[in-house]
């Protein structure tokens, strides 16, 4: 299983599969052709149809002009791969003929792969094959899942944890509430947080919480549609999920930035077995493995900062994902805007539901986490192209017809 390094990336939204992922491909391709004197790209499947809203050609053609050079990008919708569907064909030319050329992939979270690996960057970092193995360790251990983290990572994890990833996600909510501009692209759609957290303040108990609950979700979603520089948690799509119900739970509990890394740890050793055994990418398996496994690992986190056991954490993260299961990824006009932004909101509210629902059931739970991992992965695989990524199905279909 890959570091939480891996699995926590600071990057510029909407999606981290295709802007992340197409920006560090670029870089990588760019780096071995240096010499070259012109570039091309093509892109498939998913990257294809949905790239112009999430801003993949954008990203592709930034990285090259700040290096001085300028690349073709050509999207070519009707090609998936079989490997995968966020597929990219970068070549390299030097006085019109070419000298080099990358198939590679981007996978999720900003991951990039080819053929036949699981993925450029992964280093197994842990020994463990699925959340079993990890809760018997912790268990014959006597420890915390945050500190199995610490075991094979170091302490500097927490170090990195809270300064390089929790202060991003903390401006991000700041930065959102602070907003009140438009978002780009066609959709022209508004921003709410501002405005949401403004009505939030009129209330009182427990209205006003749910006010500020999604107002925080809300913030960093709509930066992240905004393009700016967010955390994967574990996607950009889902960036907004985590961080919303973290700073809600800080704020109400005061808890200290050293308890917030604490929770960021044992929430992502819930994604990085999601990661390894299904996926988080939207192209890939739908939304259920952007929001869904946000929801998992939001809801594993807060349970333990509300003191719940680890089978708690368990249970609360394999409620979080069995009630996204099927959960299809249908972004309107192919922006990271409508419905995304409204699921990073409710879902925060969802994940706060399924830690004190696991808080509540003392009896435990029949169905393990590692059981709905395997499931959402082949309820993924089942969905029809259309529910996964490509703009082509579900409410962006239907949004466009009705309009």
């Amino acid at each position: 299983m890959e570091s939480l390094r891996i699995l926590y990336k600071i990057g510029p939204g909407p999606s981290s599969s295709h802007t992340i992922g197409p920006m560090r491909a670029s870089e990588s391709f760019l780096s071995q052709y240096s010499k070259a004197d012109s570039y091309a790209v093509e892109l498939w499947g998913s990257l294809a149809a949905t790239g112009k809203g999430h801003l993949t050609d954008y990203i592709i053609k930034k990285v090259f002009e700040d290096a001085g050079r300028s690349i073709d990008v050509e999207f070519k919708m009707d090609y998936v791969h079989p490997f995968h569907p966020n597929g990219m064909l970068f070549k390299a030319y030097q006085d019109g003929q070419e000298i080099g050329r990358e198939q590679i992939f981007s996978i999720g979270g900003g991951n990039l792969a080819h053929e036949g690996e699981s993925s450029t960057a992964e280093v197994s970092t842990y020994p463990y094959q699925n959340f079993a193995e990890i809760h018997q360790d912790a268990q014959e251990k006597g420890v915390e899942l945050w500190q199995l983290a610490v075991e094979y990572e170091g302490q500097e994890i927490l170090t990195f944890l809270r300064d390089n990833v929790w202060n991003v996600m903390k401006e991000a909510v700041h930065s959102g509430l602070a907003a009140d501009e438009v978002l780009p692209g066609s959709l022209q759609l508004k921003r709410r947080a501002k405005k949401f957290f403004a009505k939030s303040q009129e209330q009182s108990g427990e209205v006003r919480e749910l006010g500020e609950l999604f107002a925080y979700g809300l913030a960093v979603s709509e930066e992240n549609a905004a393009g700016s520089f967010i955390i994967t948690a574990p996607t950009c799509g889902a960036a907004g999920l985590l961080p919303g119900l973290f700073y809600f739970l800080q704020k109400k509990h005061q808890f200290s930035d050293e308890e917030m890394a604490k929770a960021l740890a044992v929430a992502g050793m819930f994604g990085i077995v999601i990661k390894k055994n299904a996926s988080v990418s939207g192209a890939e398996a739908g939304c259920q493995a952007e929001i869904g496994s946000a929801a998992s690992m939001a809801a594993a986190g807060a349970t333990y900062l509300l003191k719940g056991t680890i089978a708690q954490q368990e249970y609360a993260a394999e409620i979080g994902m069995e009630h996204h299961l099927g959960l299809t990824c249908d972004p309107v006009d192919g922006l990271v805007q409508i419905p995304c932004i409204e699921r990073n909101a409710v879902g925060a509210r969802r994940a706060y539901d399924a830690a004190y629902y696991a808080l509540f059931a003392e009896d435990g739970h029949r169905v393990s986490f590692d059981t709905v991992v395997a499931t959402m992965w082949e309820t993924g695989l089942n969905l029809r192209p259309e529910y996964r990524e490509t703009s082509q199905g579900g409410l962006a279909k239907a949004f466009l017809r009705g309009s």
